[in-house]
C-alpha cells in the first residue's frame, strides 16, 4: 500500500508540473522520460523487497522489468530466475513466461522440452496463450512427438476462450482435415471468429471460402468485405485476390483502376500472379492505368525472375519490347 502511494504521488506530481510548467514540447518529453524512469526504478525497489519475501505477482512482476529492461537494466538471466520463483508457486503467467524463454533461449540454454514443461503446467491452469502455444509444440514436434490430434485439442482449448490466432488455426485444421475429420462448416466457424478479431489469414480464407461456396453459402459480396479487411492489413495473397474482383466485378462494381491499386500493393511485395496482371494492365492501358511499356517490361520482368513461364514468354516478345 505504500508503494503505490509513493508511486501515486510522482505521478500527481509529473501530471502537475506538465500541466502548470512553462516547459517547451522537447522539454516536456524528456522531463516525462525522467519521471517515468524514476517510477520504474521505484517500482522494481518494491518489487524487489516484496519478491524476496516470496510473493509470487511482484516476482512475476520484477521479471517483467528485468526482461523489458524497465527501472532496471535488462536481464534475461535475472528475468528468468524470477519468473522461475514465480512459476514454482503456480503463477500460471509466469510459467508460459518461462517457457517462452526456454523456447527462445533467452537468459537460459535453449530447451524445447523444458519449454513444453512450462506451457502445459500453464495450460493446465487454463491460459490461453499457454494452450495454444502447446498446440503449437505440438503440430511442429517442438520438447514433444509430433501428435495433431493433440496440437488440436490444445488450440480447441484456447480458441474457446477466445484467442484468434488459436481460432484461426484451428481452422485450418479443420480445412485440411489435420488432426480432426475435415468439415470445411466447422472451418468456416472458427476462420470467422478469428476473422471478427482482425486476424488477416482467417479474413483471407474465410473470404475465399464465401467465394467458393466452401463451408458456407456463395456469397461474392461476403466475400468481397473479408478479403477487403484482409487486404486493408497488407495480405498480399489477399490484395491480388481482391483485385481480381475488381476487375471482374464480383461482389463490387468492376472497377480498373482499384484493381490495378490492389495488383501493385501485392506485386510490390512479390506476388508473382500481380506483378503479372499489372504488367498487361500497363502494357495494354486498361481503364484505370495509362498505357506505360517501360512498366510493363519492369513488372514482367519481375514476374519472370520468379520463375512465372508466361511473363518469361511475354519477354520474349521482342516485337512488344523491342
Amino acid at each position: 500500500m505504500k508503494q503505490q502511494k509513493c508511486i501515486a504521488l510522482l505521478i500527481i506530481a509529473l501530471l502537475g508540473c506538465l500541466m502548470y510548467s512553462s516547459l517547451g514540447r522537447a522539454e516536456q518529453k524528456e522531463t516525462l522520460a525522467h519521471v517515468l524512469s524514476e517510477i520504474d526504478a521505484l517500482a522494481v525497489k518494491y518489487s524487489m523487497k516484496d519478491a524476496e519475501n516470496g510473493d509470487a505477482t511482484a516476482q512475476f512482476n520484477l521479471a517483467l522489468k528485468y526482461y523489458n529492461g524497465e527501472g532496471v537494466p535488462q536481464d534475461y538471466k535475472k528475468a528468468a530466475k524470477w519468473f522461475r520463483k514465480a512459476a514454482e508457486q503456480g503463477d500460471a503467467k509466469a510459467q508460459y513466461n518461462l517457457g517462452f524463454m526456454y523456447y527462445n533461449g533467452e537468459g537460459v540454454e535453449r530447451n524445447y522440452k523444458e519449454a513444453v514443461k512450462w506451457y502445459r503446467k500453464a495450460a493446465e491452469q487454463g491460459d490461453a496463450k499457454a494452450q495454444g502455444t502447446l498446440g503449437f509444440m505440438y503440430s511442429e514436434g517442438k520438447g514433444v512427438s509430433q501428435d495433431h490430434k493433440e496440437s488440436a485439442k490444445w488450440f480447441r482449448k484456447a480458441a474457446e476462450q477466445g484467442d484468434a490466432d488459436a481460432q484461426g488455426t484451428l481452422g485450418a485444421m479443420y480445412d485440411t482435415g489435420t488432426g480432426v475429420a475435415q468439415n470445411q462448416t466447422e472451418a468456416a466457424k472458427w476462420y470467422r471468429k478469428a476473422a471478427e478479431q482482425g486476424n488477416a489469414k482467417a479474413q483471407d480464407r474465410l473470404g475465399t471460402m464465401c467465394y467458393r461456396g466452401e463451408g458456407v453459402t456463395r456469397n461474392f459480396k461476403e466475400a468481397a468485405k473479408w478479403l477487403n479487411k484482409a487486404a486493408e492489413q497488407g495480405y498480399a495473397k489477399t490484395q491480388y485476390k481482391l483485385g481480381f474482383m475488381y476487375s471482374e466485378g464480383k461482389g463490387v462494381p468492376q472497377d480498373y483502376k482499384k484493381a490495378a491499386k490492389w495488383f501493385r500493393k501485392a506485386a510490390e511485395q512479390g506476388d508473382v500472379r500481380s506483378q503479372y496482371k499489372i504488367a498487361l494492365m500497363y502494357l495494354v492501358g486498361e481503364e484505370g492505368v495509362v498505357q506505360n511499356r517501360t512498366e510493363a517490361e519492369r513488372w514482367f520482368r519481375k514476374a519472370a525472375e520468379q520463375g512465372l513461364v508466361e511473363a518469361q514468354v511475354m519477354l520474349g516478345l521482342t516485337p512488344i519490347f523491342a
